[in-house]
C-alpha cells in the first residue's frame, strides 16, 4: 500500500536540476509532523496539478519538485539520510514518477498503454478532479458492510467511494478490504482519512496487478504493522542491472503508513485505471476474524522476509568482493594466457630463423663454387687429375658414349 498517490516518486533524470530543501518547498519546519507533511502536500499537489494547469509548464515543474519533495520527507529512511547528509546521500536513481494520463494526449497514451501491456510498471496519477472532490467532500459515498461485496464499472480517471464501518471486535481482529476484477482491468484501491475540513484525503493507494485469471489489490488493517511490495524497485534494478535486481527484490517490502483502523466508518475507492475504457470491479470488505490463522502466518513470513533482507544486504557486500576478486583472477588468467602464447610464438620464430638460416647458408656456399648441385666431396674428385693426367679424360668420354646412346 502506498502513500498519497498523485506523485510519490520520480525519476532521478526528472527531478529538478537545481534541488531546494524538501522542507522549504512544502513550506513546513524540521519537527514537523507527518500529519502535517502530508497535508501542505496535498495542497500544494492539488495546486500544481496538471489536470489543472495544462496551459502553464511551469506549474508541472513546480508540480515535479512538490512531488520530489514529499518522496523524500515522507519516507522515514530517505528524511533520515537528507537530515543527516543532504541531497547526496539520496539515491535518486531509485526514484520512478508517476504519470498523468489526462495531460498525455492520446499519441502518448497509447505508447504508455503499448509499455503496460508488455509488462513495464507505469504508474500513474489520481486526477485532481477526484482528489479535489474528495477534498470538499463532495463525493458520493455508498454504505459497503463487512462481509458483503459490490461490483460495478467506473470509467476512467474517476472513482466509486465506499464507506465501510467497523466495531471494536472488529478493529481488534482486523480488516481486510479487496478489489478484484475477472476482466483483467486497471484500478486503483484508495484509501481516504478525514481531513481537517469536510472531506477526505488520499492516504493510501494500492495498484492492482494481475493474480493469475484476474487483477487485484489489497489493504489489511491487523493488529501489527503490515507491509506493502512495491514491485517498480526490482522492475528499476532489473533494468539497470539485471544481476543487482535479484538483491533488491526484497527492497520493495515498506512499512504501510496506517495498519490499524479505529472504530468507525474509513472511506475506499476504486479509481479506474484503464487507459481507454471502464474498469470492472468487485469490491468487498471482511473481518480477518474468520482468517486469524492467515494473519498469524502473514505476521510470521514477513519477519523472515525483513531478516532475509538483512542477510542479502550483508551478503551483497560478500558477493561484490568476491566477484571484483573473480574479475580480478579472470584478468589476470587472460593476461596470462596472453603472455604464455606470445612466449612460445617468441620460441617458434626462434626455431624456424634457424632452419632458415642454415638454408641460406647452404645456398650461399654452392653458389659461390659454380654449381648448386654439387656436394664438396664431388668438387674435390673432380677437380683432382685422372690418371691420364687428364683431368678432362673422363668427362669427355661420359660425353662421347652419351651422344652414342642418342
Amino acid at each position: 500500500m502506498e502513500g498519497m498517490g498523485t506523485s510519490s516518486k520520480m525519476e532521478g533524470s526528472s527531478a529538478p536540476a537545481s534541488r531546494r530543501d524538501p522542507y522549504d518547498v512544502l513550506c513546513v519546519s524540521r519537527d514537523s509532523t507527518d500529519q502535517e507533511i502530508k497535508t501542505a502536500y496535498r495542497k500544494l499537489a492539488l495546486k500544481y496539478h496538471p489536470d489543472k494547469n495544462a496551459a502553464n509548464p511551469e506549474a508541472s515543474e513546480l508540480f515535479k519538485e512538490v512531488a520530489y519533495s514529499y518522496s523524500i520527507l515522507s519516507d522515514p529512511e530517505k528524511k533520515r539520510q537528507y537530515d543527516s547528509s543532504g541531497f547526496e546521500a539520496l539515491d535518486a536513481d531509485g526514484m520512478d514518477m508517476e504519470i498523468d494520463l489526462s495531460n498525455l494526449g492520446t499519441v502518448n497514451t497509447m505508447f504508455a498503454a503499448l509499455f503496460s501491456k508488455l509488462g513495464v510498471p507505469i504508474k500513474t496519477t489520481i486526477s485532481a478532479n477526484v482528489l479535489e472532490e474528495a477534498l470538499n467532500g463532495t463525493v458520493t459515498v455508498r454504505p459497503l458492510p463487512i462481509g458483503t461485496a459490490v461490483s460495478g464499472k467506473v470509467d476512467k480517471q474517476c472513482a466509486h467511494f465506499f464507506g465501510v464501518t467497523i466495531n471494536e471486535q472488529q478493529v481488534e481482529a482486523g480488516i481486510v478490504v479487496r478489489v478484484t476484477s475477472t476482466a483483467q482491468s486497471k484500478f486503483k484501491l484508495l484509501y481516504f482519512e478525514q481531513d481537517a475540513s469536510v472531506g477526505y484525503g488520499l492516504a493510501l493507494q494500492e495498484d492492482s496487478e494481475k493474480n493469475g485469471k484476474v487483477t487485484s489489490a489489497g489493504m489489511y488493517f491487523l493488529h501489527f504493522q503490515v507491509y506493502r511490495m512495491d514491485s517498480t524497485v526490482n522492475a528499476l534494478a532489473m533494468a539497470k542491472d539485471p544481476e543487482a535486481a535479484f538483491f533488491k527484490r526484497l527492497e520493495g517490502l515498506q512499512p504501510c503508513e496506517v495498519s490499524e483502523l479505529k472504530a468507525g466508518t474509513h472511506i475506499f475507492a476504486v479509481y479506474g485505471d484503464n487507459f481507454f475504457k471502464t474498469a470492472t470491479y468487485t469490491i468487498e470488505a471482511l473481518c480477518a476474524k474468520s482468517y486469524e490463522d492467515t494473519t498469524e502466518k502473514l505476521k510470521e513470513i514477513e519477519a523472515q522476509i525483513l531478516r532475509k533482507r538483512t542477510e542479502l544486504r550483508q551478503f551483497e557486500t560478500e558477493y561484490r568482493k568476491a566477484l571484483t576478486r573473480f574479475q580480478e583472477v579472470t584478468n589476470r588468467y587472460n593476461q596470462e594466457k596472453q603472455s604464455v602464447d606470445e612466449l612460445l610464438k617468441q620460441r617458434d620464430n626462434i626455431h624456424s630463423s634457424f632452419s632458415v638460416s642454415n638454408s641460406s647458408l647452404s645456398s650461399s656456399i654452392s653458389f659461390s663454387n659454380g654449381s648448386s648441385s654439387k656436394f664438396v666431396g664431388e668438387d674435390s674428385k673432380a677437380e683432382s687429375p685422372g690418371e691420364d693426367g687428364n683431368s678432362d679424360g673422363k668427362d669427355k668420354s661420359s660425353k662421347k658414349k652419351w651422344f652414342k646412346r642418342i
